[in-house]
């Protein structure tokens, strides 16, 4: 058995395959929800479809950011959705917690700005002049909403086993840095108005990121986040970094607890450890998409294979582009 506290990520993804949710019955048959979700999800059917949406964003741009790396965020048919790779304390577990909490509260907070939910719609606090003298208006992202959505959401599994753990610890301290990853990006978005296209007056709202910055902040986090192990200050259980020559993690950071495995070989008795055997490298890079890292030192083939590309495009007046397709041979190298 999975440990249950660890499940909190993949009925995200059951629920990206959910066609739509639409009543509290809907909710009670959502596996992997423990029971305060399930009330959760009954008192916010209408939220529900975003957290859809957003778990499918989360594994969408997972696959994005890991595209290169050994483990490439690959995905199981079956529960748990990410196999058992990310039930161990890693730092690949700490990404998948990070990007579903973030995603949660991207959606959420979507869904409000463009009037989908009654609950919720722009953020009506920002409102006024701004000292640079532009007027706040259009319609600000609610992110104190999404943000407040997804904590209460995504958060309830780790808390209800009263934040005892480590690895529950870790949970709750890489999905606040997931959500934070928004927050601490929001940007100001404005609109000139005025004759013949003058900037007379100025009209803001605050916009979250793209979420593909988002994808890459988290991802940057990653690749430097914290190794961490559980001590008692007082009476309080909080993570600290393993080596004491580190300077402390912040909010933002991620946080692990045990090392990674190597992700070489496929291994049958971990679900979602697929190993490198057959998969594109790149000849010439030295970094990890490269195929003397991809391939764990088996070696590689190459093999030529034909790439239809679109080429030779013309506009044409009025309105579309015309292009042929040409035909180019090229050689592909994959790992042993």
């Amino acid at each position: 058995r999975f440990p249950r506290l660890c499940l909190c990520v993949w009925y995200l993804a059951k629920l990206s395959s959910v066609g739509s949710i639409r009543d509290e019955e809907t909710c009670e048959r959502l596996r992997g929800l423990i029971q305060r979700q399930v009330q959760i999800c009954k008192r916010s059917v209408e939220v529900m479809d975003a957290v859809r949406r957003g778990a499918q964003l989360a594994i969408d741009e997972c696959q994005f950011q890991f595209r290169n790396r050994r483990w490439n965020c690959s995905t199981l048919e079956t529960m748990p959705v990410f196999g058992k790779v990310v039930t161990q304390g890693t730092r690949e577990a700490a990404f998948v917690y990070a990007i579903s909490a973030a995603s949660v509260a991207f959606a959420v907070t979507r869904a409000c700005s463009s009037g989908e939910l009654e609950k919720c719609g722009c953020d009506h606090n920002v409102h006024g002049v701004s000292p640079e003298g532009f007027q706040w208006s259009g319609c600000s992202d609610n992110i104190a909403y999404g943000v407040a959505f997804s904590q209460s959401f995504v958060d309830v599994r780790e808390r209800s086993k009263g934040q005892s753990s480590s690895r529950a610890l870790m949970n709750l301290h890489n999905n606040e840095a997931g959500r934070k990853a928004i927050l601490s990006h929001m940007r100001v978005e404005c609109k000139c108005h005025g004759v013949s296209g003058s900037c007379e007056v100025k009209t803001c709202w605050k916009a979250m990121p793209p979420f593909r910055k988002v994808g890459n902040i988290i991802k940057e986090k990653f690749d430097g986040a914290t190794e961490v192990e559980q001590r008692k200050v007082g009476t309080t259980k909080v993570l600290v970094p393993r080596n004491s020559q580190f300077k402390p993690h912040t909010d933002e950071d991620l946080v692990y607890l045990d090392p990674s495995p190597d992700f070489c070989d496929y291994d049958p008795r971990t679900p979602g450890m697929l190993g490198t055997v057959g998969r594109q490298c790149n000849r010439t890079s030295k970094a990890i998409d490269g195929c003397e890292l991809m391939c764990c030192g088996r070696g590689f083939q190459t093999q030529e294979v034909e790439v239809v590309d679109r080429c030779s495009c013309k506009f044409h007046w009025c309105c579309y582009v015309k292009c042929k397709q040409c035909r180019k041979m090229v050689e592909m190298h994959t790992c042993r």
